[in-house]
């Protein structure tokens, strides 16, 4: 959580609170005709793949900023910048678009997703580049994202998300607010309008023709498949969100098999095609894994934000989970807190601002100002048919945040956990700040005597990070090693 006032007035909050996420400026890095985001101040570059039509690249360029805002800005990697614009060059003059232009923007979230807008515009996060461990594993996910572009899929994508203005009257009757710049109504938008059964199947088919002509392994596309299943069973087993890419790319051992049959029958027996294990690796060691720790690091019960210098601690009984705009926690009874940010003029008293309309539902007589460790804030009550929330805003150097509790019906505990949070809201210190560990990807050599399991348990400080160290380089317990070859470990730094 950024705690940057770049969110939009109009939130919508479920059942349990939804996630929204702040927006980050971008220029590019150019090599040949692709472009990489980067964070800086000038423009991206007009993309038109060859064959665009123009309507497209207008569609690339308005949906841009939402999806960079969508997934916690772009991620700033030299080495990996390079690599991906190495890759997609390759593919595309294997599709035939050698005088095409591409933007590629690696998202700096640890989801793992991949998908791409009409006009050229590709995306691939950093999580997707954790759990790959070869180029020609990353060069399949990204051939799979240009085959939805020349095959126009974004197109049609983007044009049935017209039929989903109900998605923003319910979230403007909700909480009245803009939803053209609500991160979380173009994350929705997105979800509805995920590309088809059929169309998955054509940019499998075309992916792969164009992955191997690239002289990749085309056998990486159903290998990767594979190890995603295994993430994404991995992270609903750790309570984690599960949304990503095979949410919109559903990976079923029916597909798997499909995309192995279509490799076979286009290139032939396994075993042939570039790999490049260890210069992938090389590229990609240092990559922070999991939260950002410039977005804000859980410690415990206790969110710590080091660039703007609060923290806070929620009450016993909940688990936190943190995104580049908020942070929700979620309790097993059924409670929820979410903090956030928002944009509100300097001149306008808290108070004001609690009743100015963005939460339905307030009991305006219920709005109380106060003080706590020198920090303005003001609280109230708000009802909804089946919620109870406990509201309150504050002003820390200039920046308003919110804390909304939700519950389905008051209790004496659940004020006294809220006020309990509200009095932990402070700013930091340096014994605080030394708590924040960054969570990375680094690489290591096996040796003679060294085993899968002995690599593993190098994460054994992760909560289940033996389980993680086989997904992530697509082992099982028990798998032998290869002496000289490379590995990744997670480590916290």
């Amino acid at each position: 959580m950024t705690g940057k006032g770049h969110i939009a007035q109009g939130l919508r909050i479920g059942v349990l609170a939804t996630m929204l996420l702040a927006l980050s400026a971008c220029t590019t890095l150019t090599s040949s005709n692709i472009a990489v985001s980067q964070t800086g101040d000038r423009p991206a570059p007009a993309v038109v793949p060859e064959g665009t039509d123009p309507d497209d690249a207008v569609i690339g360029s308005r949906e841009h900023p939402r999806i960079v805002a969508a997934y916690g800005g772009i991620y700033s990697d030299r080495p990996a910048e390079i690599m991906v614009a190495r890759i997609v060059g390759r593919l595309l003059a294997a599709a035939d678009q050698p005088n095409a232009q591409f933007q590629v923007t690696i998202l700096d979230t640890s989801e793992v997703n991949a998908f791409a807008l009409p006009g050229g515009y590709i995306y691939v996060t950093r999580g997707i580049l954790a759990l790959a461990s070869d180029t020609s594993e990353l060069a399949a996910v990204l051939a799979h994202e240009i085959a939805h572009v020349t095959l126009r899929h974004a197109r049609a994508r983007t044009d049935r998300t017209r039929t989903t203005a109900i998605v923003d009257r319910v979230i403007t009757s909700v909480f009245g607010g803009d939803t053209s710049s609500d991160a979380t109504a173009s994350r929705t938008r997105e979800s509805l309008a995920a590309f088809g059964q059929n169309q998955e199947l054509e940019a499998d088919r075309e992916g792969i023709k164009y992955s191997g002509k690239a002289g990749y392994d085309p056998q990486a596309a159903a290998r990767f498949l594979g190890v995603m299943s295994r993430f994404a069973s991995f992270s609903a087993g750790s309570g984690q969100g599960t949304e990503g890419f095979l949410s919109s790319h559903p990976s079923t051992p029916a597909r798997i098999q499909k995309a192995i049959d279509t490799a076979s029958t286009m290139f032939g027996k396994a075993g042939l095609g570039e790999v490049d294990r260890d210069g992938y690796l090389d590229s990609i060691a240092g990559l922070t894994f999991g939260d950002s720790p410039s977005q804000g690091s859980i410690v415990g019960r206790r969110f710590l934000n080091p660039a703007s210098k609060f923290t806070f601690t929620v009450p016993t009984g909940y688990t936190l989970q943190n995104s580049p705009s908020a942070v929700v926690g979620v309790a097993g009874d059924g409670e929820a807190v979410r903090f956030d940010s928002a944009d509100v003029q300097p001149s306008m008293a808290l108070a004001d601002y609690l009743k100015s309309g963005w939460i339905a539902g307030l009991k305006t007589d219920s709005v109380t100002s106060d003080t706590r460790n020198g920090i303005e804030m003001a609280s109230g009550l708000a009802q909804t048919d089946q919620w109870f929330f406990r509201v309150s805003v504050m002003r820390l150097d200039g920046q308003v945040y919110r804390f909304i509790f939700a519950a389905k019906a008051d209790s004496p505990r659940f004020a006294q956990g809220a006020d309990a949070t509200l009095a932990s809201f402070r700013r930091t210190t340096e014994s605080d700040l030394s708590a924040i560990r960054k969570v990375a990807v680094r690489v290591v050599t096996a040796k003679a005597g060294d085993t899968a399991d002995k690599l593993a348990a190098q994460m054994n400080a992760l909560t289940r990070g033996t389980e993680l160290f086989y997904i992530i380089n697509d082992l099982y317990p028990g798998d032998p090693v290869q002496v000289g070859e490379q590995y990744k470990i997670v480590t916290l730094q």
